[in-house]
């Protein structure tokens, strides 16, 4: 009964993820029209367009391209740093009310928001929407934090593997989604504020609606009332910066600081990959498709299966080095390439090597962990990787801006060898449980045949 219970709601927390991640990446083809379309209907947003133009430096076609570089760069930072601020206060609501009522009130407030998105005739509902949804796009950690309750330690990579792989399956489906729903106008439906993104916030709305009536049938609470409060009750700090000060937990703090410095490097080149291909190669909004569905297909299939076997076998450590170390190759054939064949070549180095990382990295701090503290630490986990999901774009999006198309590549690659270093440090996982009672018993046997 208690196997059929930990199993059952990993297809509710993988819906869960994967919808928060297509509300996140269904904007991302839709960037250039955005911008074009805000900018003739909002004085504000036209004046602030401008003003970043000017700033720019550039002429012509290329000043209007590393505008919007920019303008993407601002917009997706946004979101991520609502994430960043919300996710450890999540995680922690959750380790004290639980699982379940955290899930229903955010995925809520995720509902609400792509309403408003539906009717943002202005620069500013768009902006509210977006708010909102970083906001409650947080509870990724409680997602996060349930699956760490519903898998024992043999098992965490490979719960962790399906987490992972509901992020690359909304990076495929969230741009496809996007780009395909921008071809269908709302606008003459005689509803106020409609736009030409409207038809794409209607299917992030839905698939919320959807996910929030399955977790209201389908999901049974994974923190029993017994384990409650005792991670509030530890008292860690939600102040950002004071996350940076580390755990009393071996290995969790350099784990975070290998996967908040990993991110904050393949954010920003995940950022400008759209840039770079409409540069070099002329790509439009259907062609940027078929980048993210090239990516996201690779890193679902890594982590949904390849990863699940790996990681029992190598350790959690081992396959994570691995990774960080495909990703030196990835950058710098990406950020070079002069062709689409070298291009996508540089796209494969980095989807395989983010695919193996980054489930790796959430299954070690999870591991390294003890049961009562598993939502704040991974909640603070998830806070980080949000973190650099801000911090990451901006950074390389004003280098685009203002030093070109190769100069964020070649960035990420001196700054991706920092984690590969400190990943070498990382300590071995404590074993605990069965592992524990099989090394207790075998110690025991083998002091007897001595005796």
């Amino acid at each position: 009964m208690n196997a059929e219970r930990k199993k059952s709601p990993i297809g509710v927390l993988f819906l869960t993820v994967f919808v928060d991640l297509v509300g996140f990446s269904i904007i991302f083809p839709l960037f250039p029209d955005m911008l074009e379309y805000y900018g003739e209907k909002d004085n504000f947003f036209a004046g602030l367009i401008a003003q970043l133009a000017e700033l720019s430096g550039e002429q012509g076609e290329k000043r209007e391209l590393y505008t919007r570089v920019l303008f993407g760069g601002i917009l997706g930072s946004l979101y991520s740093l609502l994430q960043f601020l919300f996710a450890p206060m999540w995680g922690r609501l959750s380790d004290r009310v639980g699982r379940r009522p955290v899930l229903m009130w955010t995925i809520g407030g995720l509902c609400v928001s792509y309403l408003v998105w539906i009717f943002s005739g202005s620069f500013l509902l768009l902006i509210i929407s977006r708010v909102l949804g970083g906001v409650m796009g947080g509870n990724i950690s409680v997602a996060t934090a349930a699956m760490a309750d519903s898998t024992d330690e043999k098992n965490r990579a490979k719960g962790m593997g399906m987490i992972g792989m509901a992020f690359g399956l909304g990076f495929i489906l969230g741009p496809a989604i996007g780009a395909l729903l921008a071809g269908i106008d709302m606008q003459g439906w005689g509803l106020p504020g409609l736009n030409p993104f409207s038809a794409a916030a209607t299917g992030a709305f839905l698939l919320s609606l959807w996910n929030l009536s399955w977790v209201r049938k389908s999901f049974q609470e994974s923190l029993p009332e017994e384990a409650r409060g005792k991670a509030h009750q530890a008292g860690r700090p939600i102040s950002p910066l004071k996350l940076f000060r580390g755990f009393d937990i071996p290995g969790v703090t350099r784990t975070n600081l290998v996967y908040f410095l990993f991110l904050v490097a393949f954010a920003g080149m995940e950022f400008t990959l759209t840039f770079v291909a409409n540069d070099r190669f002329g790509y439009k909004s259907r062609d940027m498709m078929w980048i993210f569905i090239f990516v996201g297909l690779i890193i679902a299939l890594v982590q949904g299966g390849i990863v699940r076997r790996m990681a029992p076998k190598m350790g959690e450590k081992k396959v994570t080095l691995y990774g960080l170390i495909l990703l030196v190759p990835g950058l710098l054939v990406t950020g070079t390439a002069d062709s689409v064949g070298l291009f996508y070549l540089g796209l494969a180095f980095l989807a395989v090597g983010s695919a193996l990382a980054t489930p790796c990295l959430t299954a070690l701090a999870s591991l390294y962990t003890p049961a009562d503290r598993q939502g704040e630490v991974l909640g603070t986990f998830r806070s980080l990787g949000a973190l650099s999901r801000a911090v990451g774009p901006i950074i390389a999006c004003a280098a685009y801006w203002k030093l070109g198309s190769v100069s964020p590549y070649y960035g990420a690659t001196a700054l991706v060898l920092i984690p590969i270093l400190m990943a070498l440090g990382l300590p071995a996982v404590p074993k605990r449980g069965n592992e524990a009672a099989e090394d207790e018993a075998a110690a025991a046997e083998t002091g007897k045949a001595e005796n």
